[in-house]
């Protein structure tokens, strides 16, 4: 058992508290990882603000990069002091999606998630402050916000030593998904003409897996011309607001009047669902990144849906961790995956609550907590 400083939410729309919480025991096939950065996401938003249901207390924070502080039993694949990104996915292994190469569906993965604990469904973090001691609960499976975790071991990817660990957080969720969808979910063919909507972090990535899988031509859709700028300069080749005839003009000026061969859409807003499927071209690609409210109902014009169009709803841009991050993680080394622009700050973790109103204002893409100076 260690004590570690963490974030802790304890009820929604209101402030994180600092606290101080123990962390452990660690099991056979667990992992402690002291982390050295964590990254702010939407995802932790909406937990803040009641859209995403978690169990309270709860440790946030599910992009997160640290290095291995100890080892459970029967752990051989990793060493004491390496540089690892956590993955929220881990996933049994021999259910019927994983069987299937659907980790993301994994039973256990499902099943346990609710409950807010490690992977197999029992706490690793616990207060003892007076009046408050009990159980506390991480989100999907991590609670990167805080010094220390206990995360099974196939969640700590190994990642090159060079690698920072700021830059090396993005690549947790955030990188991964967007890179992946483009790279994995979208058959995104050589040349194809490609559109991203929405250019937070998820869909930067994306403009950045478009280039990387040698799109032609890659449109970025953003309401904000500072987003807009941003995603040219990590490899989108035009950019456009968020008007859906300006939109459909532009995808049809670029490809002869057909539309895009794959329309990625990263915003999670109504609006970029249905844009998405009206400037995609027949027989073209639609990926959905971005996500709303689970009882949120949604409106499509049926003629925008038709002529062979093909949806895939996509959570993680079909990752697989361990061989993707290390990949990443090379990508950015070598100068090939840009990174260091999407960071808008570095922060304390006492910082925290302001660093998510930031990001709900809409000025950052990631913050990214330090915890023990840059590495």
């Amino acid at each position: 058992m260690v004590t570690a400083k963490a974030a802790v939410l304890r009820e929604t729309n209101a402030p994180m508290t600092i606290e101080s919480v123990e962390v452990g025991p660690i099991q056979s096939g667990d992992v402690l990882v002291k982390i050295r950065a964590a990254s702010l996401c939407h995802t932790d938003l909406e937990a803040i603000e009641g859209g995403l249901a978690v169990q309270l207390p709860a440790v946030l924070g599910h992009e997160a990069a640290g290095e291995i502080a100890e080892l459970g039993a029967g752990v051989t694949h990793l060493a004491i002091g390496d540089r690892v990104v956590l993955s929220w996915n881990p996933h049994c292994g021999a259910c019927f999606y994983c069987d299937r190469a659907q980790p993301i569906l994994c039973t256990q993965f499902l099943a346990n998630g609710p409950k807010g604990f490690h992977f197999d469904g029992k706490p690793r973090l616990t207060c003892d402050a007076p009046g408050l001691s009990g159980p506390m609960h991480q989100l999907m499976y991590l609670g990167g916000f805080m010094e220390y975790v206990v995360v099974p071991a196939q969640s700590a990817i190994r990642v090159p030593a060079a690698m920072p660990f700021d830059r090396a957080a993005l690549i947790g969720c955030g990188v991964m998904t967007g890179v992946g969808a483009a790279t994995r979910i979208a058959d995104l063919r050589w040349g194809a003409a490609a559109l991203v909507i929405g250019c937070g972090a998820v869909g930067l990535s994306a403009v950045q897996g478009c280039r990387l899988a040698g799109a032609g031509t890659i449109i970025a859709v953003d309401p904000n011309p500072a987003r807009r700028q941003l995603a040219q300069a990590v490899g989108a080749t035009h950019a456009a607001g968020a008007d859906l005839e300006e939109v459909r003009e532009l995808a049809k000026s670029l490809t002869e009047g057909r539309g895009a061969d794959v329309v990625i859409e990263a915003a999670g807003r109504p609006e970029g669902f249905a844009m998405s499927a009206e400037v995609v071209r027949p027989g073209g690609n639609i990926v959905w990144l971005g996500k709303i409210a689970v009882s949120e109902q949604m409106r499509f014009r049926w003629g925008s849906l038709m002529q062979e169009k093909r949806i895939i709803r996509s959570s993680y841009g079909g990752a697989k961790p361990s061989h993707d991050f290390p990949l990443l993680a090379r990508a950015y080394l070598d100068g090939q995956l840009k990174l260091d622009e999407m960071i808008s700050a570095r922060i304390r973790l006492e910082d925290i609550n302001d660093g998510f109103a930031a990001l709900k204002r809409g000025e950052t893409v990631r913050s990214v907590i330090q915890f023990g100076g840059p590495a």
